[in-house]
């Protein structure tokens, strides 16, 4: 089938509550080549039936896990709306998930650096390959197209700590990374690279939205600092065109460890908070996830961030196949002891190591022992811990603090229940302290 230049729709189904790139970003692609492509983010709009109905080529954005979990869900409403037309899944979580996707009635996937290979596939819908490979390519980025996508009003706010909730945009500065955790969906897809998207079209994109009335740029690259030359020139700039705004990222306990002197200037231009992959404060589950760093990093990048005068929000996959009951509890007390409380957002303390297809932990002879067979419902391999009581114990803690979400518990009750669970003594948690967060606390 070719659709030429006919109905091309793409769908989005979350994106940590941002306003999809997922989106924007392939439509601008469209948009350049003469497609008149329409957008749908099912987060916060209603699925328009008569759309799909009418539509040649349906691409669907699965940037993550709960994404894809979702588009799972929406791909046989799809095709029973619409069974001629192609179907093609896109983003990191596609190509991981291929065989299942293209069982379960896709007729394309592609990951990587893949818009360019999306304009191809709605001019000549017919897919390449059976199995297809992520694209790893240098693309030229046009500014992403926004302009038909819902107001910033309906997304993530900035909840500054004092009360105020402002406007934020999600803007990328890079895609991929430099580096192989195993844990990780990005290595199996990009292989150790990144790729730049030039300065001036980042800057155009904050400037559309800073005229849509953002205050804060969430730079959602996988990790800001793989490139710290193009990141801080990114930075100055925006900082001399519209010093108000504020802004956050994410990036490596090791790349903060060797930029440490940048720290202050981040701030001093507007950095609030910094997001960093912890993951665990134990060096045995640091070296099986190959994460780069130690314990005693992390503390060092804590007293470093501190100094600059930046907040410290770090995540964790408390539960994996080597972590101890002693780890676990001395994790917990970790937090309260460095009042990292309000810091840390309880869902972070509940989760499972998650071994999607294709992840660099497959085949690992520390992981063998444990592993069990693909769950295609949760998309994951699924493991056992040596120790039974901590697989109950990950159960008991994911239950509690989805309970206190629904009930409105404080950061500090969620710690102390997580803590009574693990049979953790927790010193005094002191008051809560004001700090600058994003309002929607997921991030899977």
């Amino acid at each position: 089938m070719t659709s030429g230049p006919g109905n091309v729709l793409l769908l989005s189904c979350y994106e940590l509550g941002r306003r999809p790139l997922g989106l924007a970003v392939p439509l601008a692609f469209l948009k350049r080549s003469g497609f008149s492509a329409r957008g749908i983010d099912l987060v916060v709009e209603p699925l328009d039936e008569a759309a799909v109905r009418g539509a040649d080529f349906v691409g669907i954005s699965v940037p993550m896990h709960t994404a894809l979990r979702i588009a799972l869900q929406l791909l046989p409403r799809i095709r029973a709306l619409n069974p001629s037309c192609h179907i093609c899944l896109y983003g990191l979580y596609a190509t991981l998930n291929a065989e299942l996707l293209l069982a379960r009635g896709a007729d394309s996937v592609l990951s990587g650096e893949c818009e360019e290979a999306l304009v191809e596939r709605v001019v000549s819908s017919e897919p390449r390959e059976r199995q297809p490979r992520p694209f790893r390519v240098r693309l030229d980025f046009p500014v992403p197209e926004r302009a038909q996508l819902p107001a910033l009003e309906r997304y993530v706010h900035l909840d500054r700590g004092d009360g105020v909730h402002v406007l934020v945009e999600a803007i990328e500065t890079t895609r991929g990374c430099l580096h192989l955790c195993r844990h990780c969906p990005i290595p199996p897809i990009y292989e150790g690279r990144f790729f730049v998207v030039p300065r001036e079209t980042v800057l155009a994109d904050i400037r559309q939205a800073v005229r849509e009335g953002a205050h804060h740029v969430d730079f959602v690259d996988p990790d800001f600092l793989n490139g710290p030359g193009h990141a801080l020139a990114i930075v100055r700039a925006m900082h001399r065109e519209f010093p108000e705004l504020t802004f956050d990222f994410t990036a490596k306990v090791e790349h903060l460890l060797r930029h440490r002197g940048i720290l202050k200037e981040l701030a001093d231009s507007g950095c609030l908070f910094i997001v960093t992959a912890v993951e665990s404060l134990s060096d045995r589950v640091l070296e099986e996830l190959d994460k780069g760093h130690s314990q005693a990093d992390v503390l060092e990048v804590l007293d470093a961030t501190r100094r600059a005068g930046i907040g410290f929000r770090p995540t964790f996959v408390p539960f994996t196949p080597w972590t101890t009951l002693g780890d676990h509890r001395a994790l917990l007390r970790w937090i309260a002891q460095e009042r990292l409380v309000d810091d840390v957002e309880p869902v972070q303390l509940a989760l499972r190591l998650l071994v999607p297809p294709g992840s660099l932990l497959l085949g690992r002879p520390a992981l063998s022992p444990h592993l069990r067979s693909l769950d295609p419902g949760a998309l994951t391999y699924r493991w056992d811990h040596p120790d039974p009581e901590m697989d109950s114990l990950q159960r008991a803690s994911q239950k509690l603090v989805e309970n206190a979400m629904v009930e409105g518990w404080s950061h500090r009750q969620t710690l102390a229940g997580l803590a009574e669970l693990a049979g953790a003594k927790l010193p005094d948690l002191g008051a809560p302290k004001p700090t600058p967060r994003l309002t929607e606390a997921w991030f899977c």
